[in-house]
């Protein structure tokens, strides 16, 4: 999948699951609950012990597309696609990572956070731009920095929940990512991958 595949099938499906947990045991379970429910395109971020194992693990699925978060050096970006990561995150913006992404032949989304970073990061050759985090006048913002960039595609990652998904999309969003309104910390270390399963359901309800 090369990244403009990737950019299309983000478009159809508006929505992708992010994990960050502190347990390597609790990272795949949590992660299976959530496309168990319907979640396609899924991102385990390098602070979770055993990341790139899973990456490996759940990109082995054909129906599945993985990536890799928390990206910060180019040697990350090369190990995470060598264990078959197809899309990179970042919280910065990085032109060093963008180019080893372009490089590596997958699709890079830095953080962002100004107009100006964003713009950045389309100019230095990165398809998305990932909003974080989430300034609090929220999908105002976004309506703002698209009217006269357009051409930009805004993912935006940090507090997106069943509530206000549906509000970030019709601001314009590419797509929006789920964090811990999916991977609930309690749930995560509670075992309650039954809950998680539930609010996967409903946030895909609500993207829909």
């Amino acid at each position: 999948m090369n990244p403009e595949q990737f950019v299309e099938r983000l478009r159809e499906v508006r929505a992708s699951a992010i994990l960050r947990c502190t347990s390597r045991e609790t990272a795949g379970p949590a992660m299976e609950a959530a496309v168990r429910a319907g979640f396609r395109i899924v991102e385990f971020t390098l602070t979770t012990p055993g990341a790139l194992d899973r990456v490996a693990e759940f990109a082995a699925r054909p129906d599945l597309i993985v990536g890799a978060g928390t990206v910060l050096t180019v040697e990350e970006a090369r190990a995470a696609v060598q264990r078959g990561a197809r899309f990179l995150v970042s919280p910065v913006m990085d032109p060093e990572v963008i180019a080893a992404a372009r490089e590596l032949g997958v699709a890079s989304i830095p953080g962002c956070h100004t107009p100006t970073e964003m713009f950045n990061a389309h100019r230095a050759g990165a398809p998305l731009q990932k909003l974080f985090p989430a300034p609090g006048s929220g999908p105002a913002f976004l309506r703002a920095t698209l009217a006269p960039m357009p051409f930009l595609r805004i993912v935006p990652t940090n507090g997106i929940d069943a509530g206000n998904a549906r509000a970030w999309l019709d601001a314009g969003a590419f797509a929006v990512g789920f964090t811990n309104a999916l991977f609930d910390p309690a749930e995560l270390a509670a075992g309650r991958f039954d809950r998680i399963e539930e609010r996967a359901r409903a946030l895909l309800a609500a993207v829909r």
